[in-house]
């Protein structure tokens, strides 16, 4: 930011009473969040993604219909910058920067949206491209058909990935000329259900979250050729979960050293080690409250979204060992992500 204050923008389900985008100025030596201000601008506006100018906030609007809206955030407030634009696909839960438009993962109809971005920032009129998902999976409640659940560009921004629960599988993208084409599909575990992705520092290596059994699975990545390739599958927990444990996010260190977490069933956050192509489960901490939607992390912190506690945790974490201590938090009704600027 101009006034070179650190800014946290949290994302919540206003269906469920949240306020709508939450900004809260960061403390850069204890991690600390102060609430500054809130807007209700969209419906349930539960996944935000900064320009990487940090000027422009984006955030879908995950209702059956399906939006994504862009934000101004040159001050502690929020302005909406044009009207919501429609994805043409249903309950977009997650979205990502690439190729000069915002793709949203669009979980209800199984699909990957490019909206194009203008060159002020603001979005434009409709979207450009529906890559449509296909396939199913063995788990019947969950998998019928597609879920698309996560998207993003890989580190070299030359490819766009998406992770599908209802299919088991990672797709790789290109966007040429505003069209979403898909370059190649990689199978996981049938019904392991991938919810979220994160990448390694270092590039060549991914980390996927699975939700429908408590686990990660690490990828390798080769970025000349755009495949990614399934190696291990490690559990984020202890032992065997009493009920269904429904992982949520993930994230990387900086440093590339550790990966963490989010258990909502079991209200846990996993320190997970990296050791060359594995990982190692450390440890279990509680999450700081109930049902734990997403995780972020920046500047030896970690940020931790309480969806049905209704606040946003944040811990300081142990360079050594990976291991988070919580430091405090903010109330954020039916809170579902944390942005960090």
């Amino acid at each position: 930011m101009a006034d070179g204050r650190r800014r946290a923008y949290i994302g919540s389900f206003t269906a469920a009473g949240g306020p709508g985008i939450v900004t809260a100025e960061v403390d850069s030596g204890s991690g600390a969040l102060t609430v500054l201000s809130s807007v209700n601008a969209v419906q349930d506006p539960s996944c935000l993604t900064l320009a990487p100018d940090g000027q422009t906030l984006y955030a879908v609007s995950e209702t059956a219909d399906g939006a994504v809206a862009a934000y101004r955030v040159d001050g502690d407030k929020p302005e909406p910058a044009g009207r919501p634009v429609p994805v043409d696909g249903s309950g977009p839960t997650h979205l990502g920067l690439f190729a000069g438009h915002v793709l949203t993962a669009n979980y209800g109809s199984g699909s990957v949206t490019a909206v194009p971005v203008r060159p002020d920032g603001t979005l434009a009129r409709s979207a450009s491209s529906v890559l449509r998902h296909s396939g199913a999976g063995p788990h019947t409640p969950r998998q019928q058909g597609p879920h698309a659940h996560h998207v993003q560009p890989d580190p070299s921004g030359r490819w766009a990935v998406s992770v599908d629960l209802g299919t088991d599988s990672v797709r790789v993208c290109t966007l040429t000329d505003g069209a979403l084409a898909l370059h190649r599909e990689t199978a996981l575990r049938p019904g392991s259900g991938p919810r979220h992705l994160a990448f390694h520092p270092d590039g060549s290596h991914a980390y996927v979250v699975n939700e429908l059994s408590p686990s990660v699975t690490v990828c390798r990545w080769d970025v000349a050729s755009g495949v990614l390739t399934s190696l291990s599958e490690t559990p984020v927990l202890p032992g065997a979960p009493a009920r269904d444990a429904y992982p949520s996010g993930i994230v990387t260190s900086p440093d590339g050293r550790f990966v963490w977490t989010a258990t909502r069933g079991e209200d846990v956050l996993s320190v997970l080690a990296v050791e060359g192509e594995e990982l190692r489960l450390v440890t279990t901490v509680h999450c700081g409250g109930h049902w734990p939607r997403a995780l972020a992390a920046s500047g030896g912190f970690l940020y931790v979204a309480n969806e049905r506690s209704g606040d946003v945790t944040w811990f300081a974490v142990d360079p050594l060992t990976g291991i988070p201590r919580r430091g405090g938090s903010i109330r954020v009704t039916a809170a579902s992500c944390v942005a960090l600027g």
